[in-house]
């Protein structure tokens, strides 16, 4: 690495961390809220991993499906309070300012967004590749799987307005935002409890004893 570049990577690590601190990202009770959900269906994802009577010529994939499905939730709970995004979010405004283009940094969000919903679609149809047959139990989950990626990913993207949306309160001073990012997680869950389970194995009891 030369000087040059390691300058500029300082400059960089100086300004993130100038901006950002990591900690607790939402320290309220919705934030608390949130993270419970999340950890809630991730779960009933390993659950129905692990217990869901699939059929036999998917039930590999459905499991995989399910499994990673508890993986991302799981790894979405640790984020919410990590606040990641907002590391994310914050490197881009610095890269901005440090390489002169902060004044365009609209169009290259624009940009962003565009390529996020270029690969979720990708993701989306190598989902359907994947649980290709299983539609009828397994399309509830990846619409909410869905949802909540491209939830996080608009986050990350730092638009001021959809912030601003996000931070107003609904019924009972609710946030918008707790309303949105839970809508995800709520349709992964109500998909997996609607998956069949396999029966418990019977025990055999042992005989009754014969009267002496």
């Amino acid at each position: 690495m030369n000087f040059r570049t390691g300058g500029a990577v300082q400059d960089i690590y100086s300004c993130v961390f100038g901006t950002w601190r990591p900690g607790i990202g939402d320290p309220t009770w919705q934030g608390w809220t949130t993270v419970a959900v999340y950890l809630a269906v991730a779960a009933l994802a390993l659950r129905a991993a692990r217990t869901a009577a699939f059929p036999k010529p998917s039930a590999r994939r459905e499991r995989v499906f399910w499994s990673l499905v508890a993986l991302a939730l799981l790894l979405l709970a640790i984020n919410k309070q990590l606040d990641l995004q907002s590391a994310l979010t914050a490197t881009g405004r610095c890269l901005a300012k440090l390489q002169g283009w902060y004044a365009e940094r609209r169009a290259v969000q624009t940009e962003f967004i565009a390529a996020i919903g270029a690969l979720s679609l990708l993701v989306l149809l190598g989902l359907l590749w994947l649980l290709r047959g299983t539609l009828r139990r397994s399309a509830v989950a990846i619409v909410g799987l869905s949802f909540v990626s491209a939830f996080v990913l608009i986050r990350a993207a730092g638009f001021h307005h959809f912030d601003h949306l996000l931070g107003m309160p609904t019924l009972l001073s609710v946030r918008t935002n707790m309303v949105l990012e839970l809508t995800g997680p709520l349709l992964i869950a109500l998909a997996a409890l609607g998956l069949p389970r396999s029966p418990r194995p019977v025990r055999d009891r042992p005989p009754p004893a014969r009267p002496s």
